[in-house]
């Protein structure tokens, strides 16, 4: 009896009980309740079958709506199977006719016991109801039992009065169905599925929503497709079943709760689309508003969904369809105009109660221009809440719904501009480009039509259209002859961008030359800025003196459109200078400075620079942090300055597998100029040294060298491809060839003269040298190294490893020994396992014990760690500290990082407990 049923034990028993009382002549009402398609006719056409077995005589009747305005049709077809009695229409007098068809009810029973079912009893006309009831009644001496099936659901409009309402609950045996359980749905659908995955049988669960009727449905439209074992989720959209069976009990299921519910329902799945992660303020006004439906009700029909199963709360609280393909069903077939009202009305609702603003314009996105200027600003609002999120994609699509909105030609010249910039940021290149040049077009300020062309001439020279990116700057600089001011941020964007075209660049930087010789004003401070720097990279000037102009300009006011320009330049110069403290300060207002949502030339030289930084502090941990070393898909063909430091990272942390696979996505061959591949060059080429390939490795230093030197780049401020390429050429018995090299980086190291470039070109000079003097210059670079910022820690690492080799040869061991030792301390603090191990073996060459890695506890701190540890648990701020010790205040939070880390602690109150466990070992 129940092979088909799940769940449903208990009203079939209720009903046999009951069954067996009306054979033996006690009569009475059995009403099975449930909201729909909980299974009610399954239920009562079971029992029917039950029934007739035992010998009861069944009489059925259906229900439907069309049968509401004929008294007494439910009980005319109750009562009219019998052929004889088939003509049994009231006259119009109820009371006549009720009694005729009680008389007519007696005479069946008097034959034998009565079964009457009737389904969906909700529908019946009122004559009939009123007619059932008062048989409820009288049976109880009868053999007839009264089997009814009612629909019992919370809708948002009411119903009318149940069957049983005007009885004595004494009369009535009511069963009411609940919804299916998860299990028993789970075993429904492997059933018909036995190979199905514990994940699509779940989500399966979650589409029927509880009903029977619709897992059947659904399983029925899933029946026509694979094996579902390696299907990990259902389809998201109705689209996607064939034949619809699920769709359409979905639209039976809305149509039977009634037009207010059902729009209620469709507002609710429309609105949920937009609503955004995180929680939100109460639903139910934005579903009574825009369903145009009495809010009291609306919220007893959320709760009543929840119950059934058919909605439920995520973590924010907030009631959502259960599964993205039932919501899906739901809005089938509702009329666009219809779903893009409700929108509209639920972000009024939302703007008038303060709702955070991208949930407004959530629903804004999804309706037609309102006209209105509420609605286009909510969507520039989301726009600056989405950029400061760092979320381009979000940005770009409240903009794309802001243009849709009637604007001023100057306004919406101003948001192609944004919004083309924003498309950039989301790799959307060839749309970018073309929202930029149509901003072009529009007559707009001459602010904002320098802004937008600056934008296109930083889109364009991303994808190597330099000649095209240079075209459109020399247009907008010829337009802003009234605005000299305009014209100088232009003519400094153009020399910005011209970087990756040999012949442009030198034809721009010559003319910018040329103007600032004679009249520095007309090339401005940012213009003068990027002919100091390329005065230092030309080896033209002295770091000390490079930064003292530099603060100079820095003084000067400067143009807000040209002030990006100024501090990018200034940081790249303090960063060369070894300043990385000013160098920081300056990245950081560089980028506050910028607009978040227009494109800027300076944006990436900031981020470079804000690399650059961190490689000179030997920070790999940020240099690997926002870089993906995972295999790639695809080869590319432009490295940027980013990937060249991450992959000098990989080296350093000695993960050279990961560095090969990492090197080996970039085709350099199709690469276009600049210097971001010269530094990649350079990157590469540190890589084959690491691996043991000196000659490939002089190779990509010599190339490097080459290019730099075509762009009149001649400092090793850089990439000190001189020094790299003498080592290469050492290793392959060119002494007097890696002699030339050095001398030449030492002369132009002393002109920058700080003591990172000229104590790396001391170092591998002694090297070169050899003998007497070779000890005497790596002596000399061990000295000059130490009076750089504690940022220079691996270069002076990488001297003191030079000066012990040169000792051990010496037959001084004792004391190489010593630098030995001090250079593997000063390689492990900045994580540098490449250097780490080359200071071992030189360690094993000299007869010492090579110094054990990634040691932990309170005795791996060096001396340096141990002071700061000790003065910041007493609780000293960094800043007092690094005045204490005369330290940069990023030294301080560096030797911080690498304590806690190797404490094994977060915070720093943990740092007086850590500090008491174990003593300072030795090598």
């Amino acid at each position: 009896m129940t092979a088909t049923l799940r769940e449903r034990d208990e009203a079939l028993a209720l009903v046999a009980a009951e069954a067996a009382r009306a054979r033996a002549g006690s009569g009475g009402l059995v009403l099975v309740r449930g909201a729909t398609g909980t299974g009610r006719t399954a239920v009562l056409e079971a029992a029917a079958r039950h029934t007739a077995d035992r010998g009861l005589r069944v009489l059925r009747a259906r229900c439907s709506p069309e049968d509401t305005v004929v008294p007494f049709a439910t009980v005319l077809h109750l009562l009219s199977a019998v052929p004889e009695f088939a003509d049994l229409a009231p006259d119009g007098d109820d009371r006549a006719s009720a009694a005729r068809l009680w008389r007519l009810l007696r005479s069946y029973a008097a034959e034998a016991p009565l079964l009457l079912a009737v389904d969906d009893v909700h529908l019946a006309d009122g004559a009939s109801r009123r007619w059932l009831a008062e048989a409820a009644r009288r049976v109880e001496g009868l053999p007839v039992l009264l089997l009814a099936t009612e629909r019992s659901q919370y809708d948002v409009e009411p119903g009318p009065a149940g069957l049983a309402q005007p009885l004595p609950p004494s009369l009535v045996r009511t069963h009411t169905l609940a919804p299916l359980s998860d299990p028993a749905a789970d075993a429904l659908v492997r059933s018909a599925f036995p190979a199905a995955g514990e994940r699509w049988a779940a989500w399966c669960v979650r589409a029927a929503a509880g009903s029977p009727a619709l897992l059947r449905a659904l399983l029925d439209d899933l029946g026509g497709t694979p094996a579902p074992a390696g299907v990990p989720e259902l389809p998201q959209t109705c689209a996607a079943l064939y034949p619809g069976t699920y769709p359409a009990a979905v639209s039976w299921w809305l149509e039977s709760a009634g037009p207010g519910t059902a729009d209620a329902a469709r507002c609710l799945a429309a609105l949920e689309e937009a609503w955004p992660p995180g929680p939100t303020g109460d639903p139910v006004e934005l579903i009574a508003t825009a369903a145009g439906t009495d809010p009291a009700r609306t919220a007893g029909w959320l709760a009543a969904m929840v119950r059934l199963g058919v909605l439920r709360r995520n973590a924010a609280g907030r009631p959502r369809y259960a599964h993205p393909l039932l919501r899906d069903a739901v809005l089938t077939g509702w009329p666009r105009p219809r779903r893009e009202a409700a929108h509209r009305a639920a972000a009024e609702v939302m703007l008038h109660r303060g709702d955070r603003v991208e949930a407004v314009a959530g629903q804004l996105l999804r309706a037609p221009a309102v006209g209105l200027p509420w609605a286009l600003r909510v969507l520039r609002d989301a726009v600056t809440v989405a950029v400061h999120g760092d979320r381009p994609d979000d940005a770009a699509g409240y903009l794309r719904r802001a243009l849709d909105e009637p604007l001023p030609d100057g306004l919406r010249q101003r948001l192609l501009t944004e919004l083309g910039s924003l498309e950039y940021a989301s790799a959307d290149a060839p749309a970018a480009i073309a929202r930029l040049a149509e901003a072009q077009h529009l007559p707009a300020p001459p602010r904002n039509r320098v802004r937008s062309a600056v934008a296109l001439g930083t889109a364009l020279a991303a994808r190597g259209e330099i000649r095209t990116a240079l075209e459109v700057l020399g247009r907008a600089e010829s337009r802003m002859a009234g605005h000299p001011e305009l014209a100088r941020t232009v003519r400094t964007a153009t020399a910005l961008l011209s970087d990756s075209d040999p012949a442009a660049r030198e034809a721009v930087y010559r003319r910018l030359r040329e103007t600032g010789a004679h009249s520095p004003e007309a090339v401005g401070t940012a213009g003068q800025a990027l002919l100091l720097r390329h005065a230092a990279t030309a080896g033209r000037l002295s770091a000390r003196e490079a930064m003292r102009r530099m603060r100079e300009l820095l003084a000067q006011p400067a143009d807000p459109l040209a002030e990006p320009f100024l501090l990018g330049t200034a940081a790249a110069v303090a960063q060369w200078a070894d300043e990385l403290d000013e160098a920081d300060r300056l990245v950081d207002s560089g980028l506050a400075g910028q607009h978040p949502s227009l494109l800027h030339p300076m944006h990436l030289a900031l981020l470079d620079t804000r690399a650059d930084i961190a490689a000179a502090r030997g920070d790999h941990t940020t240099l690997l942090a926002h870089v993906s070393i995972a295999p790639a898909p695809d080869i590319t063909t432009r490295p940027s300055n980013r990937d060249a430091h991450a992959l000098v990272a990989l080296v350093h942390t000695g993960r050279l597998d990961e560095a090969r696979r990492f090197a080996d996505r970039f085709d350099l061959r199709e690469a276009p100029e600049g210097w971001h591949l010269n530094r990649f060059l350079y990157a590469r080429g540190v890589l084959r040294t690491a691996i043991g390939d000196p000659a490939g490795a002089l190779h990509d230093f010599l190339e490097c060298g080459r290019r730099q030197s075509a762009r009149e780049v001649v400092s090793p401020v850089v990439t000190p491809w001189r020094t790299a390429a003498a080592e290469c050429r050492l290793a392959l018995g060119g002494g007097r060839e890696a002699l030339a090299l050095v001398d030449e980086e030492l002369r132009l190291a002393r002109v920058w003269d700080t003591p990172r470039t000229v104590g790396r070109a001391l170092r591998v000079l002694g090297t070169a040298a050899g003998g007497r003097r070779g000890l005497a210059l790596a002596e000399q670079a061990v000295r000059t190294l130490r009076e750089a910022p504690g940022a220079a820690a691996l270069e002076l690492a990488s001297a003191l490893l030079a000066q012990g080799r040169q000792l051990i040869t010496a037959g001084e061991r004792g004391r190489a020994r010593g630098c030995l030792r001090e250079a593997a301390e000063l390689a492990e603090r900045t994580g540098s396992r490449w250097l780490l191990d080359q200071t071992g073996q030189a360690l094993r060459e000299g007869g010492a014990r090579a110094p054990a890695a990634a040691r932990t506890g309170s005795g791996a701190l060096t001396g340096s760690e141990r002071r700061i540890a000790r003065l910041a648990a007493d609780g000293r701020t960094n800043t007092e500290i690094a005045g204490l010790l005369h330290l940069a205040r990023r030294t301080v939070e560096t030797h911080l990082t690498s304590t806690y880390r190797k404490l094994g602690i977060r915070r720093r109150t943990e740092l007086a407990g850590a500090l008491a466990d174990g003593g300072h070992p030795g090598w």
